[in-house]
């Protein structure tokens, strides 16, 4: 799969089985910090930052043939592989608390 660039989906969507060398090409190429991911179905998954894949790159377990799914599966969190979280995280000094989203649910 091949990455697409989706206005509607915010970013980049690419395959969970694409490895992390060819999603820091796609992430360059395309000059952003993260993709989505979508799994076999179209349907998506989750996002990765460029951070993330580098501190992976940069363990001793890393090989060139570690596929994106495979760096999900190692977080210590699934909350860290939404979008709502990527871009509470993106925010400085933006909490959820903080949020638009948040502050919408209040009475």
């Amino acid at each position: 799969m091949s990455a697409v660039y989706d206005m509607a989906a915010d970013g980049p969507r690419v395959s969970d089985d694409m490895t992390v060398e060819v999603a820091l090409s796609v992430m360059a190429s395309a000059g952003v910090e993260y993709l989505l991911l979508c799994d076999g179905d179209d349907q998506c998954t989750g996002s990765i930052t460029l951070a993330e894949l580098a501190v992976h790159r940069g363990s001793s377990t890393y090989t060139d043939q570690i596929r994106l799914r495979d760096v999900l599966k190692d977080r210590p969190s699934a909350a860290a592989a939404t979008p709502s979280s990527r871009s509470a995280r993106s925010s400085p000094g933006r909490t959820a608390a903080t949020s638009p989203a948040a502050k919408s649910s209040e009475p």
